[in-house]
């Protein structure tokens, strides 16, 4: 007879080489460099480019203040609206906003996550930019003064945006003879946009898109402020606007527009106060103390048109001053602070294409106007900000 204490050996073994196996195979494969399955980045269709009929529209949302989805919820809401409500509602306006305005592009101004109620930085990234990755658009972002409050610093955040599908945003300049300066901040880039397909316009970019970072917080003579673009940053950018133009600088030259985006306004906007505005002037500007110059950059450059930025979620105005115009995207995110009954909102930009009767002549007309999350999603002020033909 077989000894019963072999066959007891014989079963435990087997037992063990079983769990052992599954272990391995459910578990530590996952955990092998090479074992697991690698995600490659998918890359919109580039370069970005004018539809075929001339326009080019851009969909800019400001401060999601994003954190950690469902179990974010929502400030400065009426209290029938309070109920259920959490980021998943502003989740549900962008994808709104991306379906009703079928946008060739999406621009994040900053304040994309809201750190001190972020768990997990990249979780919240993720969730918040998952309407733009869902529409598979190309889209990019700049950093606000929240974002990097939680479990990623400025630059790790960059990078990580960077990386994720569809997206063309960059950390800095890396492939521009420019970029040797040391550019101060995480998200200092340029986007040129090619003219429509088969016009003589098809391989050059007609309208330059221009991404700063505006720095979160800082002490100036032991006050606390808000952050400024720095002068490395405008050496770069007038460095880089004159090499686009060929080496001209006049004024006049406006054959290649330009668009700015950062978060943070500047000081000179508090000015619009006793100005003519479109939109709703409803808090201070919350700016830095510091006047780095940003605006007689814009001005000696020649090709900035208009400039959008967010931070200050209850102005949605656009004014001018100087000749360029400034705009607030308005306040998109519910986790973020608003006003009740003044229900969120979004921007879009368009920039049409002049026609001659033989080709395109170039960028002829910049538009814009806002649309609410409300039932019929309505469009408000509808404005031109340029007109080649004008002086304005």
């Amino acid at each position: 007879m077989t000894d019963p204490k072999w066959k007891q050996s014989i079963l435990y073994l087997a037992s063990i080489y079983a769990v052992l196996y599954l272990v391995q195979s459910s578990i530590l494969h996952k955990l092998l460099l090479g074992h697991e399955k690698l995600h490659i980045k998918r890359n919109p269709v580039l370069p970005l480019r004018f539809r075929s009929d001339g326009t080019f529209k851009i969909l800019q949302v400001a401060d999601m203040h994003y954190a950690n989805g469902v179990m974010s919820r929502c400030r400065d809401v009426l209290a029938s609206e309070f109920k259920g409500c959490s980021d998943l509602n502003t989740t549900r306006f962008v994808k709104r906003m991306i379906e009703s305005e079928k946008p060739d592009f999406i621009a994040f101004t900053g304040d994309n996550i809201f750190g001190p109620s972020t768990s997990d930085a990249a979780e919240s990234l993720f969730g918040a930019f998952v309407p733009a990755v869902e529409s598979k658009l190309p889209w990019a972002a700049v950093l606000g003064n929240h974002d990097q409050e939680s479990t990623m610093d400025r630059e790790e955040l960059m990078s990580f945006i960077s990386l994720m599908d569809y997206s063309v945003s960059q950390i800095n300049p890396s492939h521009d003879d420019l970029a040797t300066l040391d550019i101060d901040g995480y998200g200092n880039y340029h986007l040129g946009v090619h003219g429509p397909p088969g016009s003589k316009w098809a391989n050059s970019s007609i309208l330059n898109l221009f991404f700063l970072d505006s720095g979160d917080r800082a002490v100036v003579q032991g006050r606390r402020t808000y952050g400024w673009i720095k002068e490395s940053q405008l050496q770069w950018l007038a460095g880089l606007s004159k090499k686009l133009r060929g080496g001209r600088l006049e004024e006049t030259d406006a054959s290649s527009p330009a668009l700015a985006f950062f978060h943070i306004p500047i000081l000179e906007v508090r000015q619009l106060y006793y100005q003519k505005i479109v939109g709703q002037f409803q808090e201070a500007v919350a700016c830095s103390s510091i006047n780095s110059g940003v605006l007689k950059t814009f001005l000696s450059m020649g090709d900035v048109k208009a400039f959008f930025v967010g931070h200050d979620h209850t102005n949605d105005f656009c004014g001018n001053i100087d000749g360029i115009w400034v705009c607030y995207g308005g306040g998109c995110g519910y986790h973020g602070y608003g006003k009740a009954g003044w229900p969120r909102r979004a921007r879009v930009i368009t920039v049409e294409l002049g026609k001659s009767h033989r080709d395109w002549t170039g960028v002829e007309r910049i538009s814009t106007w806002k649309r609410l999350d409300d039932e019929e999603l309505s469009m408000i002020d509808k404005q031109v900000l340029w007109d080649s033909g004008s002086t304005s």
